[in-house]
């Protein structure tokens, strides 16, 4: 799968329907992905949300409205798909650092920075330099077995990026590791991204790998399955948060550049905490599962 093509493909449905109401769903589906993963690999590769990038051009788009039509405000903002005038305000000013009112009546006299149409296509000429970094090994899996607590995040606004490392802080500092039973390998700590939802937020699920499942846990706890298949193995050692830096290379330039295609399921990763030192100096593998 070329994955910037397939992205442009969304991006093309995007600009086919920006005054229209976009689900993410049909966009990511225009991409041929589901919609977390579109998500997710729209922001590795930009750098903001789906959502984001909708309005900024749905605001950008605006402004040629109010500069070339003659549309009251409340119009444009209706087109823009905003439920009123004050919300398209509110964000219009928010954006551009002037209200729309005010800038049709000085838009020869001011400058906005507006939010162009992505070509993904130009974008991925200037990744291929990157993929020498952190190449992965392939390892085939046997399906793991975890008892662990999960804790809720989400894509949007960047909330994973700062709530993940709070997770595992909370899940060592409750010493929630000590309720797991039948532990396989203790000292090995599993964090695992699943039940993702449509609208971005999914489940990052911290806890161990067991010999076989309990019926009756306590309060909190699950048991999770991870499936069997072919993983790319990534090494992720280094200071706290530097293990987001790997997965914005994995989703953002090796995974659209390399031939392989993410399979659905959990990716996960693995931390080594009996030989890792907190914050500087972690032991962490990220395991991708693969087509």
């Amino acid at each position: 799968m070329n994955y910037y093509r397939s992205i442009q493909n969304a991006i093309t449905f995007i600009e086919k329907n920006l005054n229209e109401e976009l689900r993410i769903t049909e966009v990511a589906a225009a991409a041929c992905f589901s919609a977390f993963h579109f998500q997710r690999v729209f922001q590795a590769i930009s750098g903001f949300t789906v959502q984001e990038y909708i309005r900024k051009r749905r605001l950008s788009e605006s402004v040629r409205l109010l500069e070339t039509t003659a549309m009251s405000v409340l119009e444009v903002a209706v087109a823009s798909q905003y439920s009123s005038q004050e919300a398209y305000t509110r964000a219009f000013e928010g954006y551009f650092g002037v209200t729309p009112g005010k800038y049709r009546k000085i838009k020869g006299d001011a400058s906005l920075s507006l939010q162009a149409p992505i070509n993904f296509i130009d974008y991925q000429a200037s990744k291929k330099g990157d993929l020498d970094m952190k190449k992965p090994v392939f390892v085939p899996l046997d399906t793991v077995k975890i008892i662990g607590y999960p804790y809720k995040t989400s894509l949007n606004n960047d909330r994973h990026y700062h709530e993940i490392p709070s997770f595992y802080r909370e899940f060592g500092e409750k010493e929630r590791f000590m309720r797991i039973p039948n532990k396989l390998a203790p000292g090995m700590s599993y964090g695992i991204s699943c039940s993702f939802q449509d609208n971005g937020d999914f489940s990052f699920l911290i806890g161990e790998e067991v010999q076989q499942f309990e019926e009756k846990l306590e309060d909190g706890l699950v048991n999770f399955e991870i499936p069997a298949g072919q993983y790319a193995e990534f090494e992720a050692n280094g200071p706290a948060g530097f293990v987001q830096e790997v997965r914005n290379f994995i989703y953002g330039t090796w995974l659209p550049n390399s031939n392989y295609e993410r399979k659905e399921g959990p990716d996960f990763e693995v931390t080594d905490v009996i030989h890792s030192t907190f914050p500087d100096d972690l032991r962490i593998k990220i395991y991708i599962p693969l087509k």
